[in-house]
């Protein structure tokens, strides 16, 4: 990070740069990313102390501490203008007029065992004036950009010191311009009070604990008429204040809640009060990725861009295993093989452990990459275990099994009776064709890919994301119907993502975010039915997948699914060993149950209109969605150059009729 002096920082902001730095005396540091209409501060934040004031002071480090705002620099990180002070309150606090910043008691405690000299007073002093310097010219700066600027001003408070119940968040408003801004005051109690934090009740009040009498405030108040400032107290839930320790979880939480409910302010006071004219609460973070983003993802890409797990669980040996399951009458279990694992699982999660997403600021962006790596954690391990009982477990623990309404959805599925519109007996085709019309499709959307024929497959046909080629199965044959959604599936869904990913400026939507087979699948098997080409047979062997996925959880081995497939559901006995051995290879793969669940939940998600564009930027899911809609208003994500032309131009009324039926039972 850049040092520099008080006047280069002032030069800075009035030439309007964008830079971080700290002060030449590491007093504080300033961080502005982007200009807009709103600052945070948190200038109790820091504990440094002078080594000559150590000598001097009456008070241990726990004690300082106990009254500094520890995590409050934490809690506006994201955020594009951030201000936060990094000396110890108890050389000078920041919020004290300069007459009383130096203490010489506080809250009961005597502050010094020696009295300080009048340089050392003077030298606190400064740091307290060059700082209200820097918030002048920054203040200044904003109000005549934007005609107006609201200030974050982050506190915390020791909770426990209280003898009666206190709020998790109070606003002191007893020094602005109530009439002005009573209104918009009142809207941050809103948005405090809506932050929920999983097993802490939280409120927020106005003028409970705290009156909003500090320096800060009064400082920028007194100067700058078109701005306020809303001096915001935090209890101390994120630690135990009787001993020091955090409690980083709920320091996240409070993060990310903070970082949502500033936005969400900071939009409706710009509206309000200022010329600001975006309507999009993104805008108002920074347009441009951290220098660390960037390292911490060309990193991961590095070391797990050749990680293609079907590539390894898929048996190397089923042509054969298939041909000695049905000479000896369906009694006996296949043993499939599996190509060597190529990589050091062991050296490979440590490399992955020490990428640093500890330096990434903005918290959503930080949790995207942690699930990411987990993930990929959780990936290695089952490979590790590839071929072996405990595959299964880590195949659980990644993917998950299926859930009560997932096998709900599963038996509604198989007591639908058949369609008339639907034909028992149908023309096959081949490979031939299938080729041909894979290849149309490509050439519609403009893609550059392979198509490759191999007998070494589970599916029929897939798309492999890293080498941009298309699979088919040796020998599979297909109805008109079934290869015509099979092309929606692979080219309008799966190519189009893996083609979107390749032009974003982040590979980790290349790479894939944790589980996105649910919501990749799921857009796949929406593309089918949107493109009018689903048939009941497609969806009982979705539903077929859960119920042959929950029987090897409880233990069936693949003769018991095989037989349970063939006799009570008169399901084809090839189909039925492909079906068996998607289940079983690598020991117990659950990932197939996730399509019938993943297509329920995007085919609610279209329902209730919802734009499905942001997810075809690469491998996403639908638990990221709303960070990958506000990165894309950022600018920081390309929007995708493919839409699948069926989500674009939906025909499910091609379908027939009893269809519209049968999926919103399923979604």
């Amino acid at each position: 990070m850049l040092k520099l002096t008080i006047p280069e920082i002032i030069r800075r902001i009035r030439n309007k740069e964008c830079f971080e730095a700290v002060a030449v005396d590491q007093s504080f540091r300033i961080k502005i990313r982007d200009y807009v209409p709103y600052v945070c501060t948190a200038i109790h934040d820091g504990g440094n102390f002078r080594d000559e004031l150590k000598l001097k002071t009456a008070l241990s480090d726990y004690e300082r501490w106990y009254e500094e705002d520890p995590h409050t620099a934490d809690f506006i990180s994201s955020l594009p203008i951030v201000l936060v002070g990094m000396d110890s309150r108890f050389e000078y606090d920041l919020n004290r007029e300069p007459a009383t910043a130096v203490y010489k008691d506080a809250w009961g405690k005597k502050v010094w065992s020696k009295p300080l000299t009048k340089s050392e007073r003077e030298r606190s002093l400064k740091k307290h004036a060059n700082y209200y310097r820097v918030t002048e010219a920054l203040v200044g700066k904003l109000e005549e950009l934007f005609d107006g600027c609201v200030v974050y001003d982050m506190h915390s408070y020791n909770y426990k010191r209280w003898d009666r119940e206190v709020p998790v968040f109070n606003i002191g408003t007893e020094r602005i311009n109530n009439e002005k801004f009573g209104a918009i005051a009142e809207s941050w109690r809103q948005e405090l009070d809506n932050i929920e934090i999983p097993d802490i009740p939280s409120e927020a009040h106005i003028n409970d604990v705290f009156y909003g009498r500090g320096y800060n405030l009064q400082f920028i108040t007194e100067r700058f008429d078109k701005t306020l400032v809303l001096a915001t107290e935090v209890s101390k839930i994120y630690c135990d204040e009787l001993t020091g320790v955090s409690f980083p979880a709920v320091v996240k939480e409070l993060r990310n809640c903070l970082k949502t409910a500033i936005l969400n302010h900071a939009q409706q006071f710009a509206d309000e009060f200022t010329n600001w004219k975006h309507s999009s609460p993104s805008r108002l973070l920074p347009r441009d990725l951290e220098k660390t983003i960037l390292k911490i993802d060309k990193e991961l890409y590095h070391l797990v861009k050749n990680f293609e797990l079907l590539n390894f669980v898929n048996p190397t040996n089923i042509a054969a295993e298939r041909k000695k399951f049905f000479e000896a009458r369906c009694t006996i279990n296949p043993e499939f093989t599996y190509q060597p694992i190529e990589i050091d699982p062991f050296e490979l999660k440590r490399q992955l452990y020490r990428l640093p997403t500890e330096h990434i600021s903005d918290v959503s962006l930080q949790k995207l990459y942690e699930s990411v790596i987990s993930a990929y954690v959780d990936k290695v391990d089952m490979l590790s275990t590839l071929g072996t009982s405990k595959f299964l477990y880590n195949s659980l623990r990644y993917f998950g099994e299926p859930t009560k309404k997932d096998l709900r959805d599963a038996e509604f599925l198989m007591h639908l009776p058949a369609i008339a519109s639907e034909k028992k007996h149908q023309p096959k085709l081949g490979t031939d064709e299938a080729r041909a019309m894979f290849q149309e499709a490509l050439d519609d959307y403009g893609f550059k890919a392979k198509i490759e024929v191999s007998s070494k497959m589970v599916a029929d046909a897939m798309v492999l994301n890293q080498r941009k080629k298309v699979m088919l199965k040796k020998g599979a044959r297909f109805t008109q119907k079934g290869l015509r959604y099979l092309v929606h599936h692979e080219i309008g869904v799966h190519m189009v993502t893996t083609m979107n990913s390749n032009t974003q400026p982040l590979r980790i939507f290349n790479l894939g975010l944790p589980v996105n087979t649910k919501t990749q699948e799921g857009l796949a098997v929406l593309a089918e039915y949107l493109s009018g080409n689903i048939t009941l047979k497609r969806l009982k062997e979705l539903g077929l997948r859960v119920l042959a996925i929950r029987m090897m959880c409880d233990g069936a081995d693949f003769r018991a699914i095989y037989r349970f497939l063939v006799n009570n559901h008169q399901m084809d006995v090839h189909e039925a060993f492909n079906l068996v051995t998607r289940v079983v290879r690598g020991g117990g793969f659950t990932k197939d149950y996730l399509y019938l669940e993943g297509f329920g939940e995007v085919y609610k998600f279209w329902k209730n209109g919802n734009d499905l564009t942001p997810l075809l930027i690469g491998k996403t899911s639908l638990e990221h969605y709303d960070t990958i809609v506000e990165l894309i208003d950022r600018g920081i994500l390309k929007k995708p150059q493919y839409i699948t032309r069926v989500f674009e131009h939906p025909r499910p009324e091609e379908n027939d009729p009893i269809f519209s039926y049968i999926v919103s039972g399923i979604g």
